[in-house]
């Protein structure tokens, strides 16, 4: 390398941290503030929890394979979700090709935690410098803090990495782009959207449809057609060509021809479930009922409406992490109406935030000991688990490269020196298998005898124990 080019690489570099210094300077200080705290508190939760070996879904395992696939440049198979089962079969997310760089750096399963807290965290500093732009320091950060506490984030940071993180940071450019009268970059972050989840093509017809009606410019028409297309495209043509069933596994979850079939009795089952009354309760409390009064609320129905209308109990609750892509829109709402509600010629409308943000600020902190965070304040959650020692030793016997199955709670662990199939599928006869009677996945009753589980399922194979102790078993295929 020449003189003048490593010159011009250092100048470029240089200019690099120089901009990325001053975007940084840029920042309202406490939004920058309140951001970092709020990604400081989940990482906490995060690693705790990691930690602990809780690990409450077999959806940390699948992703952490999915960026081990990414990080070598690999198409995402997932051996969890089946053998040679590619994930863009199940969910259109190419956008969690991002992961590969962070996994390849740190590859671990608690790197995606990690990386979902960041971009949550990045979300809360878009959320707080728009409030704060919008309505003032005060009122910008209580907002902004508010929204980094809400229960949607808490719930699904507690549920562990899902691709709706990247969905949540785009939802927030979005509608901070919205708020600024930005309608082209808005177009763009919302237009990224199709690319984190099908579902999300709805979610951003809205905001096309909203920008068209609000700003009365064709462009968000154009993005309403790019929304509804990729959603079409993507359940129709790639989801169907990519599954290894030749379908769109979540095509029964809404039941379209028993709705026709019965209007009034599927309305009635529509309105009827309590879990969706809570939703739409904290919801409300969460945005202080005047975040009703921006239009940007309609962005939230799309969501709500497939949610409700499923037959599937799990997506009516405010628990696991269907609710966050719902948080950037209320509180980027609240932060529209109490703008629109300051220009108003009702007095009481005018003051309304003095009431309404000092309300969801403490609405937020009074529900901190009922959710997630509320368990930093429990010393048992820094308790490692009593196994975790015991579980490494285990680990320890498989040799990198080994294929092993195992129910859900080691998955994450075992993903990056293995490849590692989940007990309930069909799987090609693995080289190790683990039996843990402590792991919820197996139902009511695991095998007793793990050598005896493992040839009963894999005829033909034949299996030895190698390890035992503290509840796991450990058996290596010898035929």
């Amino acid at each position: 390398m020449t003189a003048h080019h490593l010159t011009h690489r250092t100048s470029f570099l240089t200019d690099g941290l120089r901009s990325s210094a001053s975007a940084v300077r840029r920042q309202p200080p406490a939004a920058l503030i309140t951001a970092l705290a709020v990604t400081v508190l989940y990482t906490v939760y995060s690693v705790a929890q990691w930690n602990r070996m809780d690990t409450p879904s077999w959806d940390l395992g699948i992703f952490t394979q999915l960026a081990k696939a990414y990080a070598g440049f690999d198409a995402p198979i997932v051996p969890i979700k089946g053998d040679g089962f590619n994930l863009l079969g199940d969910h259109f997310h190419p956008l969690l090709v991002l992961l590969g760089p962070a996994y390849a750096v740190f590859p671990s399963g608690l790197t995606l935690l990690v990386f979902q807290n960041i971009l949550i965290g990045l979300s809360v500093l878009v959320i707080a410098r728009v409030g704060i732009r919008r309505l003032g320091a005060v009122t910008g950060t209580c907002i902004g803090a508010a929204y980094g506490l809400s229960w949607g984030l808490q719930t699904a940071v507690a549920a562990q990495f899902h691709e709706i993180a990247f969905a949540i940071l785009l939802l927030a450019l979005a509608l901070e782009a919205m708020i600024n009268g930005r309608l082209r970059a808005a177009v763009v972050w919302a237009g990224l959207l199709v690319f984190v989840k099908e579902d999300l093509g709805l979610t951003v017809a809205a905001i096309g449809l909203l920008i068209a009606w609000r700003y009365r410019d064709r462009i968000g028409l154009w993005l309403a057609v790019w929304g509804v297309g990729w959603l079409a495209l993507s359940v129709a043509v790639i989801l169907p060509l990519l599954n290894t069933g030749g379908q769109y596994d979540y095509s029964d979850r809404i039941d379209v021809r028993g709705m026709l079939a019965d209007p009034i009795g599927s309305m009635i089952a529509i309105v009827s479930a309590g879990a969706k009354y809570e939703t739409v309760w904290l919801l409300l409390l969460a945005g202080g009922f005047l975040f009703l009064r921006s239009p940007l609320t309609l962005i939230m129905v799309p969501t709500l409406a497939w949610r409700f209308v499923s037959g599937n109990d799990v997506y009516w609750g405010p628990e696991w992490h269907y609710s966050a892509v719902l948080m950037p829109v209320l509180f980027a709402a609240l932060i529209d109406a109490i703008e629109t509600s300051r220009g108003s010629q009702r007095r009481w409308l005018r003051s309304a935030d003095a009431a309404v943000v000092p309300a969801v600020t403490v609405v937020a902190l009074v529900l901190l000991p009922t959710q997630p965070l509320g368990e930093i304040a429990d010393p048992e959650t820094f308790t490692q688990s009593e196994r975790w020692e015991t579980a490494h030793r285990l680990m320890a016997q498989i040799p990198e490269g080994s294929s092993v199955e195992s129910g859900v709670v080691l998955m994450p662990y075992l993903v990056p020196d293995s490849e590692v199939f989940w007990l309930g599928n069909e799987n090609p006869p693995p080289e190790y298998l683990i039996v843990d009677n402590q792991d919820w996945s197996w139902g009511p009753a695991h095998p007793e005898n793990a050598v005896v589980h493992a040839e009963e399922t894999y005829p033909g194979s034949s299996y030895e124990l190698i390890f035992q102790e503290d509840g796991y078993q450990l058996v290596r295929r010898i035929g």
